[in-house]
């Protein structure tokens, strides 16, 4: 086997050893839903071991000793450093009187199997000036994080229990919660015609989340390299953007009206 690290994405774990899943699986049961095969080919790809057990509250050398039962090789001879829970408290966060606090748990929703996405980005919308979201979790959504740092917002997470997790999200600089490039709403018309007769459709307005994306994603490893994907959507999906500039494909949006989406997405 291959040397992993901390940073050696799930994905990769799971491709050379399928034992791998129960392991990771047995350490905490917040992994439980990595037992979906949609699920699990949208997170493992985008989520490395230190993410995980951030993510399952697993201390990172638990999660390697038990990779490493299953013959796995650690790289690097060295100690894996402990990661520290007490993190400092930031600028933003001290002395913050009440009134600039806008709380939001989403618990209720993702204990349902709902998508709390739609519901963080709409309050941090609705943020006033030097306004700071408090969410309240079960666990630190470290790719929430990830994608609204990308988006200039500046985040801290505490602890509080194994089943208790805030994280607080303050805006360093002026932001676009929908993150898009006036740029990728130009041009419709022209690659509709450069794809005239090359163009499957695909549906993804009935979907629950997170179905839509992963169905988005199927869709594009089977594309052939001439051809461009048509998608009808209720909403411009922000995380499946980064994830097209990873895999090398283009996108132009059309907004049909508030319920109402379409996308092109081709090769880059």
């Amino acid at each position: 086997m291959k040397p992993i690290n901390p940073d050696t994405k799930i994905a990769v774990l799971l491709k050379q050893d399928p034992r791998a899943l129960e392991a990771i699986i047995s350490l905490s049961p917040r992994f439980e839903k990595l037992r979906n095969p949609l699920l699990r080919k949208l997170m493992a790809g985008r989520t490395s071991i230190q993410m995980a057990s951030r993510i399952g509250g697993v201390n990172i050398r638990d999660f390697l000793s038990k990779l490493e039962a299953l013959g796995f090789y650690i790289e690097g001879s060295g100690p894996v450093p402990a990661e520290s829970k007490n993190r400092e408290t930031p600028d933003f966060l001290k002395d913050l009187p009440p009134d600039r606090i806008t709380e939001l748990d989403v618990r209720p929703e993702i204990e349902t199997g709902k998508d709390p996405l739609h519901l963080i980005l709409q309050r941090l919308k609705d943020l006033k000036p030097g306004q700071v979201l408090k969410l309240v979790n079960s666990f630190e959504p470290v790719p929430l994080i990830e994608l609204l740092q990308k988006q200039g917002y500046e985040s801290h997470v505490e602890e509080i229990s194994p089943d208790l997790v805030i994280t607080w999200f303050y805006a360093t600089r002026p932001v676009d919660i929908q993150g898009l490039d006036p740029a990728k709403t130009k041009g419709w018309e022209i690659l509709l015609k450069r794809f005239d007769q090359k163009m499957q459709t695909l549906d993804v307005r009935q979907l629950e989340m997170p179905l839509p994306m992963l169905t988005i994603l199927e869709a594009l490893e089977t594309l052939p390299p001439d051809q461009a994907l048509y998608v009808y959507h209720k909403r411009i999906p922000l995380f499946l953007l980064p994830e097209l500039a990873e895999r090398h494909f283009d996108y132009r949006i059309k907004e049909v009206s508030d319920q109402e989406v379409h996308l092109l997405l081709f090769r880059s």
